[in-house]
């Protein structure tokens, strides 16, 4: 592929690379190892105009240059696109116009069976992590699902949520061992149900109850780790696999929710920079106006003689506290399934980690 003469690619050092390791892919065997170093390149341009001084992009050239798979594409259209719901009313602020897209209608359940084999990377505009376009071997059946990082055309990736299969079973001799069966199907971009998952394995798209697609960790570059499982089905703490979000929240989730071994394609995402607003106005983002900025009648910080907020704690445009990490929840009703609350700063710095 021809590279345009104003691109450089700068190397980053990058601390916390997750490596994933094997040998050449078997049957049921691990996936291709892809060892990309210690650092990531982002890819910087000439300043041959202000809107590319500032312009870093992560290097992705194994994504697909085409046009998706339109029969998996759904037209985006309607008052939707504005942020609004189904009666006029704006939910979501600071939403309104971009670019013409299509919706990728991605599977985040994976129930199907069998051997699915990957023919391309494509980029999702409706995400930040990157999707893949799988066949079914035999039934040449199309689906879309959510990339893991170091997955590229090629590859083959498979789902034991509807079971083990029979010869997996025979290769065991009859018996399940959970040694063998991890070492055997705990491979990246393969979809287990967690309580298959060894303790301290990273997965990501994880769901949250049976017969359900994923729900946390699907956007680019996060994960979570199991770190408890109860082989006493008998209680009630059996039912339940305990995973550690990225956010420091310890919660239970159900042992037969789904889970997709690695971590999130596009790791580097969050490393970008956008280089212009308009870049900004092509993914239909709008504006944000400060409240400090308005009239007394539109913002709680708005009115007064020069840059005043009256003294008073920052809050959203309708009161609530905006900061410290206020609660909404009532004591009435916690939240059962999380077992340790993430962090929250409550207006206070956090105090440096002790090495």
């Amino acid at each position: 592929m021809l590279q345009r003469a104003y691109a450089t690619a700068v190397e980053v050092p990058q601390s916390d690379l997750i490596q994933q390791g094997g040998d050449m892919q078997s049957a049921y065997g691990p996936p291709p190892t892809r060892d990309e170093g210690s650092s990531f390149a982002m890819r910087t341009y000439k300043p041959r105009t202000p809107g590319l001084r500032h312009l870093r992009r992560p290097i992705n050239d194994h994504l697909w240059k085409g046009r998706p798979f339109v029969p998996l594409t759904v037209a985006r259209k309607g008052q939707g696109i504005g942020g609004r719901n189904s009666s006029g009313q704006i939910t979501v602020r600071h939403r309104g116009g971009g670019h013409k897209r299509r919706i990728r209608t991605v599977d985040f359940s994976r129930m199907t069976p069998g051997r699915q084999v990957v023919e391309r990377i494509e980029y999702d505009p409706g995400r930040s992590a990157h999707i893949a376009l799988v066949t079914e071997e035999g039934t040449d059946r199309k689906s879309y699902i959510i990339a893991a990082e170091g997955m590229r055309a090629g590859d083959t990736v498979e789902s034991y949520r509807s079971g083990i299969p029979e010869n997996l079973m025979k290769s065991m001799g009859g018996a399940i061992d959970p040694g063998m069966l991890a070492a055997r199907t705990a491979w990246r971009g393969n979809c287990l149900p967690l309580h298959m998952v060894p303790i301290g394995t990273t997965v990501f798209n994880v769901g949250s109850a049976k017969e359900r697609g994923g729900v946390f960790c699907r956007s680019a570059g996060t994960f979570a780790t199991v770190i408890a499982k109860d082989e006493d089905t008998s209680t009630q703490a059996g039912r339940f696999v305990t995973v550690k979000l990225q956010s420091g929240e310890v919660r239970k989730v159900s042992k037969e929710a789904c889970a997709t071994i690695g971590v999130a394609s596009n790791a580097n995402h969050q490393h970008r920079q956008l280089g212009k607003a308009g870049r900004k106005r092509w993914l239909g983002i709008r504006p944000t106006v400060r409240g400090l900025a308005m009239n007394a009648a539109d913002h709680p910080h708005g009115g007064g003689r020069g840059k005043s907020k009256g003294n008073v704690h920052p809050v959203s445009p309708w009161g609530m506290p905006a900061k410290g990490g206020y609660k909404t929840r009532k004591r009435s009703k916690p939240n059962k399934f999380v077992v340790i609350a993430r962090p929250r700063n409550q207006g206070k710095r956090r105090k440096a980690k002790q090495s």
